[in-house]
């Protein structure tokens, strides 16, 4: 049965009320065909979307990169039939495509992702689409200065995580009144009812209490769902939020309200049912309305503006945190650079650019997934973002790191006070596992520099790296290496000392490089010439002048890393000769146990990665036959 209201106006209400029924039907027809999915869910939030993109939204589908299109984010990823069903009714793809939902080789994958050119980013880990949200309408509100909305449609059982509080309270804080979220109050989550089910009170307080303008609604009642709309574009100085009760499985009177549907699709049978009682396949098409054009700026002259690097002396010793702040600081002279930090400014030295650049330093607090949820929001804007905290801290967002790589996401982290080298603080600050963490992410690049210039050099190379790049830094202070005229890319390295006769390699960065240095020149003393390697960029690994330095010194490599043993330096040096089929003695000097608090030449030595035991590594490696 197919239906049409070709004389119905597609800003009516009658006209959303049909819409929702259409995409309640091809929420259920996508999902039985590709025979997974979440039908039951995308049907409670299906009148919600119709009046959204049929009265609201703002968006010129076929520029999906004017800057001046409203964002609309899944949240509750899990929602993706929905999305497509939304996706075919205003003319991006057709019914046809639709069909091909979840099925090997389409881009209409389970959740949906940047793959798709109307979707900014990936959202199917809960907790994160609303996270986002907030720094693409920081973007809006404070960058662009553009009045395009961000509309973000939430589950109720992603209300459960912490991160969607963090972003109301930034939302709140920030007075983000371009930014408005739906809640969708279904009441069943997988297992069961959600924590608060229906209870819209609970709801309602909390978002008051963070700076956010609630609306109570029945999310079936189209009128009360536009009336909503209107309001959260009306002037109230605040973020608004929707919260509306709705039926999981809405439409079929077989499952609605019922427990046990939740990520199931109705067999073909049911399907069929469900469908006719639906009122039937419709085609209608909705005629989003297109934003309006804005002045642009005057356009940047080329070949763009020139980045003075601060430049240092073989005498000085400038922790690389503070080589970091320094360049960062430089890099605001690109305008899309922009810096965002959690309350650790002073020390990760991001504040340098926070007084020089206030308007484009956002402050994050506490608060590490939003951190990293900012960042790849501004990136969605097109900005170049700078996210800066702790090392260790970093693993808070890691799911946040995770699924900014499935979103193909431009952003740079940059994680101080790593290893036992901080110190006093003890193993609770020490970040021992990020070099391994960061190098799992898809499209990571990981570096590690040892001095200030080389510091300052690879910040300036990654505003301009594409993907998640990571770069740890160093708390302490340490003689300056490079002089200012070296160069660095990603994928390379240094070899900062070598000789026709050296006998054995030895690889460290950062820190653990001039551990490596002093080893070498106490294994000089005792005339064993070694090969030092400074490998800077941990991921990708420079492959050639690591073959080069195994040939040189007959497979015999002695590699240190201020991390534990698993996944970190020796892991990239290890995966990247495996290919090979070279025979190497490595010796791998890592934190193999549990480090406490003491000084740092202390807490290297414990740790048995100072020159000392460098030097015994090596002598041993020679000693083997």
């Amino acid at each position: 049965m197919t239906v049409t209201t070709e004389t119905l106006a597609t800003t009516d209400l009658e006209f959303a009320r049909q819409l929702g029924q259409q995409l309640r039907v091809d929420s259920i027809r996508c999902s039985t065909a590709a025979g997974s999915g979440h039908p039951t869910s995308s049907m409670s939030a299906a009148d919600l979307i119709a009046v959204l993109i049929a009265r609201y939204v703002q968006y010129d589908w076929s520029k999906p990169k004017d800057p001046n299109n409203d964002h609309l984010i899944y949240s509750k990823g899990h929602a993706s039939p929905l999305c497509y069903a939304m996706f075919k009714a205003v003319g991006a793809i057709t019914d046809a495509e639709m069909m091909t939902f979840r099925k090997f080789g389409s881009r209409l994958q389970g959740h949906p992702t940047p793959m798709i050119p109307w979707v900014d980013v990936a959202t199917g880990s809960l907790g994160q689409g609303l996270p986002i949200s907030v720094g693409i309408a920081l973007a809006g509100k404070d960058l662009d200065k553009l009045p395009f909305h961000v509309w973000t449609l939430c589950g109720d059982s992603e209300l459960a995580e912490g991160s969607i509080w963090e972003a109301f309270d930034k939302a709140g804080h920030y007075q983000l009144a371009n930014l408005t979220a739906i809640l969708d109050i279904n009441r069943l989550g997988q297992r069961g009812e959600t924590e608060y089910g229906w209870t819209l009170d609970v709801y309602r307080r909390r978002v008051e209490a963070f700076g956010c303008f609630p609306i109570v609604i029945d999310g079936h009642d189209v009128t009360a769902i536009d009336r909503a709309y209107g309001q959260a574009l009306s002037s109230t100085g605040k973020p608004t939020v929707i919260i509306a009760k709705t039926i999981k499985g809405k439409g079929f009177s077989e499952i609605e309200n019922k427990e046990g549907w939740h990520g199931k699709v109705l067999p073909p049978d049911m399907a069929e049912r469900a469908i006719k009682e639906l009122g039937g396949i419709r085609h209608l098409k909705v005629k989003t309305a297109k934003p309006e054009a804005t002045p642009r700026g005057p356009k940047r002259p080329e070949p763009g503006p020139t980045v003075t690097l601060p430049v240092y002396t073989k005498d000085d010793k400038v922790p690389t945190r503070k080589a970091y702040g320094d360049a960062l600081l430089a890099l605001g002279a690109i305008p899309e650079v922009v810096a965002m930090d959690g309350e650790v400014s002073n020390s990760t030295h991001a504040d340098e650019f926070a007084k020089a650049y206030p308007d484009r330093f956002f402050e994050m607090w506490i608060a590490e997934q939003q951190l990293v949820a900012t960042a790849v929001g501004m990136s969605v804007r097109g900005y170049k973002p700078f996210a800066s905290t702790f090392a260790a801290f970093f693993s808070r967002a890691y799911d946040f790191i995770r699924m900014a790589g499935i979103s193909e996401a431009n952003i740079r982290l940059v994680g101080s006070h790593a290893g036992v080298e901080i110190g006093q603080d003890g193993p609770s600050q020490m970040a021992l596992e990020d070099l391994a963490s960061l190098r799992a992410i898809n499209s990571s690049v990981v570096l590690y520099p040892c001095d200030p210039n080389q510091t300052a050099k690879l910040t300036r190379v990654m505003a301009d790296t594409l993907g998640i790049v990571y770069m740890r830094t160093t708390r302490g202070a340490y003689p300056t290496i490079y002089g200012p005229a070296e160069t660095f890319k990603v994928g390379g390295s240094k070899v900062v000392r070598q000789s026709p006769k050296d006998r054995v390699t030895l690889i460290g960065a950062g820190v653990t490089l001039h551990n490596c240095l002093a080893a070498a020149d106490a294994l000089a003393a005792k005339k064993i010439p070694a090969r030092v390697i400074d490998l800077y960029s941990v991921k990708p690994v420079d492959v050639k002048t690591l073959r080069e330095a195994v040939r040189a010194t007959k497979g015999k490599l002695v590699i240190v890393e201020d991390h534990y043993p698993e996944g970190g330096l020796g892991a990239a040096v290890m995966e990247a000769l495996a290919a090979d089929g070279v025979a190497t003695r490595i010796a791998h000097l890592a934190v193999k146990g549990l480090p406490t608090s003491g000084k740092p030449d202390e807490l290297m030595n414990a740790a048995g990665i100072s020159a000392r035991h460098i030097v015994a590594a090596a002598t041993k490696l020679l000693q083997a036959r």
